[in-house]
């Protein structure tokens, strides 16, 4: 998953984006509005998290310019402004949730999975798909029951395909969506991630759960083979 956090105070900043990349966040940051609005129209972010004090432009109008630009992805507000007026503006300029300072991280992380969980039409942390089931607030992984330990980026690339499962997803848009902006990325190095997770998730090669269809990317299967 790939997070946007648009913060002007340079330690809380650094503190979220700590805490999402051990979470297995890529993780794209800012704290100039001006900036932030930029990364929000042109990023690939799944979430966003968005103070509404900014030097250059506020929290508000990146998110109203973002949502009339037809950006979709689910917006937490992060803000020391309690009032429940500044809410509801929040709110109605179309953020999802809000959460005033300070907050507990703990907190702020499971709004995040839930957001992201309700835009990709998951009630649950537990993703399941077939036989394979990935618990988001855990980020355990278990096939058949039994658990299967994956890298930082093997978890990445299961996490999209499943929270997309049945949809094709293109390498490009898979590529966007596990590595940060200033990363180094090669297509080939996609392909071994996505090697290396087949043969965890089916080491027998009897259920192919990712197809490849040539020249449009990858497919999650919504069940296993033959069902």
């Amino acid at each position: 998953m790939r997070a946007l956090i648009i913060e002007d105070d340079a330690d809380l900043r650094e503190q979220l984006r700590t805490q999402l990349r051990d979470e297995g966040y890529a993780v794209d940051a800012t704290g100039d509005g001006e900036e932030g609005l930029f990364f929000a129209g042109e990023y690939p972010a799944d979430v966003a998290i968005i103070d509404l004090g900014l030097p250059g432009r506020t929290g508000m109008e990146i998110i109203r310019e973002a949502r009339a630009a037809g950006r979709s992805f689910p917006i937490l507000i992060l803000t020391a402004r309690g009032r429940w007026q500044d809410k509801v503006e929040g709110l109605e300029a179309g953020a999802d949730d809000y959460v005033v300072k300070p907050f507990h991280p703990e907190e702020l992380l499971a709004r995040l999975q839930a957001l992201l969980r309700r835009s990709r039409g998951w009630a649950r942390s537990l993703l399941e798909c077939g036989d394979i089931a990935l618990d988001t607030a855990r980020q355990e992984v278990r096939v058949a029951g039994e658990p299967i330990t994956l890298t930082a980026y093997e978890y990445r690339v299961l996490e999209h395909l499943m929270l997309h499962a049945g949809e094709v997803v293109s390498k490009t848009d898979l590529t966007e969506h596990i590595y940060e902006e200033d990363a180094d990325r090669d297509s080939n190095v996609l392909e071994v991630f996505v090697r290396r997770l087949r043969k965890k998730l089916d080491p027998d090669g009897t259920r192919a759960p990712i197809e490849t269809l040539r020249g449009r990317g990858y497919r999650l299967r919504a069940e296993p083979a033959g069902e």
